[in-house]
């Protein structure tokens, strides 16, 4: 199914330049990478491809990678100063290129982030106007937006375990907008990504983590 834009995709957010494939996609990439780990980054190891590989540095992508891991947003003026705060706030970071990569999207990022005692691998594309795609996040398969309210559920991989994480969804009278579910293998661990048209109470959300089969959830508002 072809994606639809709103003008406002079009139009684009508010933000710093050159464009907002550079800046604005590139800064919501990172800030939604954030929120996965679930905190600010000491250390990070960005690699940029096709495209961004050859154009970050001159477009800016690389200071707008580095202001988003520090979650400023797309509009804040101290994206140009991005890297001396980095280094006033010890976050330590390593840029790579990787040129050619025939499967990936032009404007693709992998952020692998570590912080308050945990790792994830985060891969974003920025598809233009400040509209990202979240598509793979720790080797699971993901798509999302960032710009819905999002859950991602860690669960056993047991029989109607989709259904009934919906349902409580539903009962927390939130509309789900996609989901996805992926897994490596049969009976293993299966994670599921769910966009919402609305936030989820907070009660719901503790019910979900004390679920026996649930392993780990993790909550993203969207992400302006």
């Amino acid at each position: 199914m072809a994606e639809k834009s709103s003008i406002f995709d079009m139009i684009g957010p508010v933000m710093i330049g050159p464009s907002s494939s550079h800046t604005a996609g590139v800064v919501r990439i990172a800030r939604a990478a954030n929120r996965i780990l679930g905190c600010l980054p000491e250390e990070a190891i960005i690699t940029f491809y096709n495209s961004f590989a050859r154009t970050y540095e001159g477009h800016g992508s690389d200071k707008a990678i580095i202001a988003g891991l520090l979650d400023f947003k797309t509009d804040d003026k101290r994206i140009k100063d991005a890297f001396e705060l980095a280094k006033e706030k010890g976050l330590k970071y390593t840029f790579r290129s990787v040129g050619n990569a025939s499967t990936m999207h032009p404007n693709t990022i992998k952020l692998n982030l570590k912080g308050c005692g945990r790792e994830v691998e985060v891969i974003g594309q920025s598809r233009g106007g400040g509209v990202i795609r979240i598509v793979e996040v720790d080797g699971f398969s993901a798509d999302f937006s960032a710009s819905l309210h999002t859950l991602i559920i860690d669960a056993d991989d047991v029989k109607g375990s989709i259904a009934f994480i919906a349902d409580v969804i539903a009962h927390d009278d939130c509309n789900i907008a996609t989901m996805n579910v992926s897994r490596k293998g049969k009976n293993e661990l299966a994670r599921q990504f769910i966009e919402m048209d609305s936030s989820i109470s907070p009660v719901a959300l503790e019910y979900l983590r004390h679920l026996k089969w649930v392993k780990n959830v993790t909550y993203i508002p969207n992400i302006d």
